[in-house]
């Protein structure tokens, strides 16, 4: 089966009294950058304990919930770090900490931006205020609300026998092949979104959807459903200016691929060995 955060995480937005204490995680920014111990092995959040330590200004502050019986809060700040700290984006702590780590610090990255872009109504432009139930904000004044936004894309692997056609993005350096991806427009359903991504992608027209799974993917703000695919007809037609390549492989001629820790490397690791062995 293909990773999942861990299921002794508990989402709530309404802290409990007491629960900001010197063990709690801070998941804290600045920008989109995540703050990190500097001489950790692992990358790693701070603590509360750390975070005494800090000389900056808290933009926002935002409790996501327990992770472990520990209380998690995603934090904006601006400001110098102190020594033995650093910063880091997401996908250079991606496969280098643990996978609850990388989903609850995804989680926070996308509560602190979604907090930055909806602090004015998008409707009638006025400020809004925090919802009294939910994590969402609320325009007073024409009655607008605003709930952190998901962007819900597909990725697929089309497969041919023994066969897996995998794609170069233009903008990726050479030699490195990925699964075909893409997000969800209005009024599709994700079905057709695979059909249409791949046949403007490539060219390919495919059948026999399979959903394979889900992973988040805070860059910045996709859900990722992931999908097997056979080929059906066509011939390759790289669509321009999107993909630079993309060519037929088999487990013997792989190029390089993004990692296992990526839903794109569970599709491929999940065709070429099916029993998990």
């Amino acid at each position: 089966m293909w990773p999942r955060e861990a299921d002794d995480f508990e989402p709530d937005h309404v802290e409990v009294e007491g629960s900001d204490n010197g063990d709690a995680l801070y998941f804290a920014f600045k920008g989109d950058q995540l703050i990190c111990k500097s001489s950790a092995g692992m990358p790693e959040p701070i603590t509360g304990d750390d975070f005494r330590w800090f000389d900056v200004e808290v933009l926002s502050k935002h409790y996501l919930g327990r992770y472990q019986g520990v209380a998690s809060y995603a934090l904006g700040i601006q400001g110098d770090l102190p020594e033995g700290y650093g910063l880091t984006g997401l996908r250079g702590i991606l496969g280098k900490t643990s996978m609850p780590t990388f989903y609850l610090a995804g989680r926070a990255l996308q509560i602190v931006d979604w907090h930055n872009t909806n602090k004015y109504c998008g409707r009638c432009g006025e400020l809004t205020d925090e919802h009294p139930q939910d994590r969402a904000k609320l325009c007073s004044k024409c009655g607008f609300i605003a709930y952190p936004r998901l962007s819900p894309s597909i990725i697929v692997l089309v497969t041919k026998g023994e066969e897996m056609l995998l794609a170069r993005n233009a903008a990726w350096p050479n030699g490195m092949f990925s699964t075909l991806a893409g997000f969800v427009e209005a009024g599709e359903s994700i079905e057709q979104t695979v059909h249409r991504e791949v046949f403007e992608e490539v060219g390919l027209k495919v059948c026999n959807l399979r959903y394979f799974g889900s992973q988040s993917w805070p860059f910045p703000n996709s859900l990722m459903l992931g999908f097997h695919a056979e080929y059906d007809s066509g011939d390759i037609v790289c669509q321009p200016g999107e993909i630079a390549e993309a060519k037929w492989f088999t487990k013997d001629n792989l190029p390089q691929t993004p990692p296992k820790t990526a839903i794109s490397g569970w599709l491929i690791e999940e065709f070429m060995n099916p029993s998990g062995d």
